[in-house]
């Protein structure tokens, strides 16, 4: 048997995973927290594999999730989990942050993914408990970014701030036209404010990156990035695994 690593994005709602073997990610999952916090670390027994030879992680759950997860990968695996770390160039992309520690990690490995698959310009969207909006040129310049609530974070806004619709419960929203953003119950007025909210968000910024005489491919990645890609249509890429395509990049960096 060849190489075999496994790769982890540790996202805020869930834990994301996928094992490079032979060049390739297969064998790819996902769990939520809640279920981990209910059932313990022992819900990935089943579910992640034993016989690696590294393991590398993209975590923004926090050090104490992390250090937890890193324990539980040293029994069941049998080797030291690593955490990736952005930095100021690497892997063909160059961080637009002054300080590049402070960049999400999800997002630094997202943008290497994506600029190892495309070498346009790149406006790209991590769809999670954030949505995030980074932008590449060309040549792999980061030229900063955006973070905007994602629907779940949005909804829960409304109904903890709020006295009329306190209390509803907001269900996932798919409208069937263009029309349908303007809703008739303030459930699904919320889902569809939310919704075209973060879709107008997007799509300024691939205008605006097209005024500024660049030609953006528009990615989409992320665990929630399906409303995303139902209301964009076309004019979106879904890659639902670019983190880990990211990681897989970042196994070569030193240790």
């Amino acid at each position: 048997m060849g190489f075999r690593a496994l790769l982890l994005d540790i996202g805020n709602t869930r834990l994301k995973w996928g094992v490079l073997s032979d060049g390739r990610i297969g064998r790819t999952g996902s769990i939520r927290h809640e279920v981990l916090a209910k059932s313990g670390m022992t819900a990935l027994n089943r579910r992640l594999p034993r016989n690696v030879d590294a393991v590398l992680a993209s975590n923004v759950a926090g050090p104490a999730f992390g250090a937890r997860l890193a324990s539980f990968i040293g029994i069941h695996c049998g080797v030291d989990m690593r955490f990736a770390r952005p930095n100021r160039e690497g892997f063909g992309i160059r961080n637009a942050y002054e300080q590049p520690r402070r960049l999400g990690i999800d997002r630094w490995a997202a943008m290497i993914g994506a600029h190892s698959q495309s070498k346009s310009a790149i406006c790209l969207v991590d769809a999670g408990s954030a949505i995030t909006i980074d932008a590449l040129d060309r040549t792999g310049r980061h030229l900063g970014g955006q973070i905007v609530p994602g629907l779940e974070l949005m909804h829960q806004s409304l109904l903890d701030h709020t006295n009329g619709i306190k209390g509803r419960r907001v269900r996932t929203f798919s409208p069937e036209s263009d029309m349908d953003i303007f809703a008739d119950r303030t459930e699904r007025a919320i889902q569809a404010g939310a919704l075209n909210s973060i879709c107008g968000a997007i799509e300024r910024s691939v205008a605006i990156l097209r005024k500024g005489g660049l030609r953006p491919k528009l990615l989409v990645t992320g665990g929630g990035a399906k409303p995303i890609l139902t209301e964009l249509g076309d004019k979106a890429v879904h890659r639902p695994h670019l983190v880990l395509q990211g990681l897989a990049i970042m196994l070569d960096a030193p240790k």
